[in-house]
Formats: structure tokens, C-alpha cells, sequence
């Protein structure tokens, strides 16, 4: 009976005037519960089916089309309820659809992007040292070199043969697949090792993933090793050594998604980083029927070194894809960009008790609180950042209020310990109001990351409202 008792003047002015920080489980509107659980299996799928930014776009692909969507045409009138995407190179993928209102007032767009950190094999990785196969690699994004060594790993990606055919490489998924893993010096060993500071503890030309050690026949030669890998990649694919020249292969965790804790409140695997956020804006985005504002997703590559190149952010292909859309109603792509929206949909860094000296507790994320809206990120005195206006803050606030979406607001670690890009910047730099928004990760970046269902499920609720306000 005490949760009855009248409230006092000091806790009913608490209550109006102090900023709601309660767990989100406490703040779910009826039915969040299943429907959490639902989305939550199908983005495990996701992960699993896209451990690359090429498997990504294919299975997106099959997703899209099988909820009505088709490439855009150059040149076609659009139409209210239209659906429409465009392939980038098979690395990065454009989805709309079109609303009610002309593009001349504007979109809403969901940016994320579907590359994450890794080992890529080098142009000329194959070698043999002391009758051991490797292959040398080159990491990919930021990482902890040496989170990569002693796990299991698995291959993929496509080789351009020279007759030009294209084969696909993804080894170390099946049942009944061989792994890969990359080496680590044994304690008993490493007094030395030791001694050494964490980025030097494994160096980038130890990151040399382990291929094989039985020899090609019988005759005394150098290189048996090397051949008898050789030998079994030519029979499976029909590739020779030069093909690796023409070849993008990568190193990636042999792990599935699965549930974390007793509570199967969390979940565990490669990648989060960010195709949490894409799957959101993609299954959102694939919801919609006839908008009134048109929808656009963005599923980018590249993010993880610079969103550079001709499939990542800061390319035109985007420019093109919203400029297409724009001439098939008449309208100027700069008429439609400044009266755009655009969540950049990204991860952002959860607090970790085990590592609270980097974190300033008032301004941190938390599992289970939603999903965390990023005014700013950048480094230090917000280098790099495009920080979003008090009004468009407000603006999603109301928004994601009205439509019963649990969120935090935090920014990345204490100011001075580090910080962090996204691809706000690129998309504010077109003139298109941006603000970051995404789930926060636990062990972001390494080779399993973690992640809340209930923040997860709460950021393409978020990415819904938004595409339907």
C-alpha cells in the first residue's frame, strides 16, 4: 500500500521537473515484449547471413524484394507507395519510398553503415614458413590486434578469376567447415611479450592467419605446403596464386548470434557495429506502405576507415541516387536536401562497470535505457563532429515521445579519453539536418560485441517513427 501514498510537494516536483533516467523495462508500452523478441530473432539472422558488406547487400536485397521493392530506373515518373533501390557495386545499398508530399519538402533518411572490423587478406598473402601455410593480412577499421589471435575464424569474399568469372569464398560457417585461426605465443614464453604495451603486444605483420600443414606429395620440394593449399583452392573455386591479385578475402569470426545470459537479455556477436543500426533502418524502412513524407535507407560501406571511396558515404552515389528520385518529380536536388532529415544511425559506447575510469557516468549510456541519441560525437573538443541544433534535438524528442520510444541521450567516454566518428558530418555537409542515434555496444569493435535486445528493438522503433511522423 505505500506505493498509494500521496506523493510530497519535493517528490511531485522530482517528478515534473527531473530527467527520467529509468530502465527501459520499466518504460515498455504494452505488447514491446513480444514484439522485441520477434524483431530480435530476425535481426540474429542478419548478422549470421551478412558477415560482410557484400553479404549484407545480397541478403538486403532478397529482404527488399520480397516486401514489393525494385532497382530504380533512370529517368521513370515516381509515385506515391513506389519502392525502389539501388545495388552500389554489390557493397552498399539506396532504398526509398516514395510519400505523399513532393520531394521538394523533403525526406527522411536512415543512414548506417554495413562494414565492420577485420582481417583482409593481402594482394599476395599465400606463403610458407617452416612447412606451415599462412596467409598475410592487413586489418581492417580500428582494432585490438590482439583480441584477433586464438580465435576461430572463417573466409569470405569473392575472387575475380582471370577469365573474368567471379567465384564467392565463405568457408568456416558450415557444419563440417575447416576454421582459421591466427596464432598467439604460449605464456610460458612470454616474459618479453609481456613487458610490451598493448599495441605492441601483437603487431599488424603477426596477424598472419593459419592455412595449413600437410605437404603435396612425396617429391623433396620447397613450398609442398603452400602447393597442397594451392591445389585445394583450385579444385573448389579454380583459382591460381595470381588470383589473389583480383581477389577481396577476408578474415572474419567463425561465430553465430546467439543469446547472452541467463536472461537471454543481450546479445553476442561479430559485427554490431553498425548493422545493428542498418538492420533497423532496413526492416523499418521495408515496413512502410505510402508515407507522407518519402522514406530513404542508406546501407554504406567504407565507414570504418573514412567512408571513402566509391561505395562509402562521402561518395556521390548517393548524390546520384536522391538526384534521380528528385528528377522523376521535377524537383531540384538542393530544394530537397535542405528540407531533409537524416538520423545517422550508429553504435555508440555502453557503460562498462569493469572500465568505469573511461566513462563520465552523467553523460554515459546504459544497457536496457534505449536507444542513445548522439548530439555530437568527433574527438575531444568535438573535432569532427556536426552537432545537431537544440531544435532538431527537440524535434526527435517529441517524436519519439509520441510514439512511446524508450531513449538516452550520452556521448562517447569522458571528453578527453578518446572519441569517435559516424557519417553525420558527410550527410550534414549536403545540407541535410543530421543527428546520431543508435544502440549502445559493450567491447565495440572487438571480435564479439554485445548488445541489448531491448535497445536494439527501441532503435527501429525509434527509426519508425521517424520515417512515419
Amino acid at each position: 500500500m505505500e506505493e498509494n501514498k500521496e506523493l510530497t510537494l519535493a517528490q511531485q516536483k522530482k517528478k515534473a521537473l527531473f530527467l527520467n533516467r529509468t530502465n527501459g523495462y520499466d518504460r515498455l508500452a504494452q505488447g514491446d515484449l513480444e514484439a522485441m523478441h520477434t524483431y530480435c530473432e530476425g535481426y540474429k539472422t542478419f548478422l549470421d547471413e551478412g558477415k560482410t558488406e557484400r553479404e549484407c547487400v545480397d541478403y538486403a536485397v532478397k529482404l527488399a524484394e520480397a516486401a514489393g521493392f525494385r532497382p530504380l530506373v533512370r529517368g521513370e515518373t515516381l509515385r506515391p507507395g513506389d519502392k525502389v533501390y539501388r545495388n552500389n557495386r554489390g557493397k552498399a545499398l539506396m532504398l526509398a519510398v516514395i510519400g505523399k508530399k513532393p520531394l521538394s519538402e523533403g525526406t527522411v533518411i536512415g543512414a548506417a553503415h554495413i562494414d565492420s572490423p577485420r582481417l583482409d587478406l593481402k594482394q599476395n598473402p599465400l606463403y610458407e614458413e617452416r612447412e606451415l601455410a599462412y596467409a598475410k593480412t592487413h586489418y581492417y577499421g580500428g582494432i585490438k590486434k590482439y583480441q584477433w589471435t586464438t580465435i576461430p575464424l572463417a573466409l569470405h569474399g569473392v575472387v575475380v578469376l582471370q577469365d573474368g568469372k567471379t567465384v564467392s569464398v565463405r568457408i568456416g560457417e558450415d557444419p563440417g567447415d575447416p576454421q582459421f585461426t591466427v596464432g598467439d605465443l604460449l605464456p610460458h614464453l612470454a616474459g618479453d611479450q609481456a613487458k610490451k604495451t598493448m599495441g605492441a603486444i601483437v603487431t599488424a605483420e603477426q596477424l598472419n592467419v593459419f592455412l595449413g600443414s600437410r605437404p603435396f606429395g612425396e617429391e623433396k620440394e620447397s613450398d609442398r605446403v603452400k602447393l597442397a593449399i594451392l591445389d585445394l583452392l583450385h579444385e573448389k573455386y579454380g583459382m591460381v596464386e595470381e588470383d589473389f591479385l583480383s581477389a577481396e578475402l577476408m578474415a572474419v569470426p567463425a561465430v553465430k548470434a546467439v543469446d547472452i545470459g541467463l536472461d537471454r537479455s543481450v546479445i553476442g556477436a561479430y559485427g554490431q557495429d553498425d548493422r545493428v543500426c542498418s538492420y533497423a533502418c532496413l526492416k523499418a524502412l521495408l515496413e512502410l506502405e505510402t508515407p507522407e513524407t518519402t522514406g530513404v535507407c542508406v546501407l554504406a560501406d567504407k565507414e570504418e576507415i573514412g567512408s571513402l571511396g566509391v561505395t562509402g558515404m562521402q561518395s556521390a552515389a548517393f548524390d546520384t541516387f536522391m538526384s534521380d528520385l528528385c528528377q522523376g518529380q521535377g524537383v531540384p536536388l538542393k530544394s530537397c536536401y535542405e528540407t531533409s532529415f537524416c538520423l545517422s544511425a550508429d553504435v555508440t559506447a555502453a557503460y562498462d562497470p569493469n572500465f568505469a575510469e573511461a566513462y563520465e557516468v552523467r553523460n554515459s549510456a546504459f544497457f536496457n535505457y534505449g536507444v542513445c541519441i548522439s548530439k555530437y560525437t568527433g574527438v575531444r573538443g568535438k573535432s569532427g563532429a556536426s552537432d545537431a541544433s537544440a531544435e532538431l534535438v527537440g524535434k526527435v524528442r517529441r517524436i519519439f515521445a509520441e510514439n512511446q520510444v524508450v531513449w538516452q541521450l550520452a556521448e562517447l567516454g569522458k571528453t578527453d579519453q578518446g572519441g569517435g566518428g559516424t557519417v553525420a558530418c558527410y550527410m550534414a555537409n549536403r545540407n541535410i539536418d543530421t543527428i546520431d542515434a543508435g544502440v549502445p555496444v559493450l567491447s565495440m569493435h572487438a571480435p564479439f560485441e554485445t548488445t541489448a535486445k531491448l535497445d536494439c528493438y527501441m532503435t527501429y522503433k525509434a527509426m519508425k517513427a521517424l520515417y512515419t511522423a
